[in-house]
């Protein structure tokens, strides 16, 4: 899930900002998933571990939803039709909801990585001198 990406760069230059979101917008209708009622991270490969944790950890009703989006969106691959314009996902309601989960976990893994490789030194009790 982590991919290089320009978002931070792109978002700190108002200049290039305003250049981009017109294009991203266009590119987002183009791709052609909310024709068939998708939203993006419905379109996240359920392969990887991560991806199967999160899917686990999403909430009920959202994991309902999910699922419906994803058997309607085959139906309509499989009878060649996009739905009417009404059952379309709108730009607003086009929302990561599964990619914040996603993430958390990710930090979770590193977090725990970091804890599992950590040395624990004891500190040496200075003996009195004898003078």
């Amino acid at each position: 899930m982590s991919a290089p990406s320009l978002t931070g760069f792109i978002m700190k230059r108002p200049w290039l900002k305003q250049w981009m979101i017109p294009i991203s917008k266009w590119y987002a209708d183009a791709a052609g998933y909310r024709k068939l009622g998708l939203r993006v991270d419905d379109l996240i490969p359920e392969e990887s571990e991560t991806v199967m944790l999160a899917l686990k950890r999403l909430p009920p009703k959202e994991a309902y939803d999910r699922v419906f989006r994803l058997r309607r969106a085959f139906q309509c691959s499989l009878s060649h039709q996009l739905l009417p314009k009404d059952q379309q996902t709108k730009p607003e309601e086009d929302y990561l909801y599964l990619t914040p989960i996603i993430k958390q976990i990710e930090q979770e893994s590193r977090e725990r990585g970091d804890l599992d490789s950590m040395v624990v030194n004891k500190k040496k009790k200075d003996k009195p001198q004898n003078h």
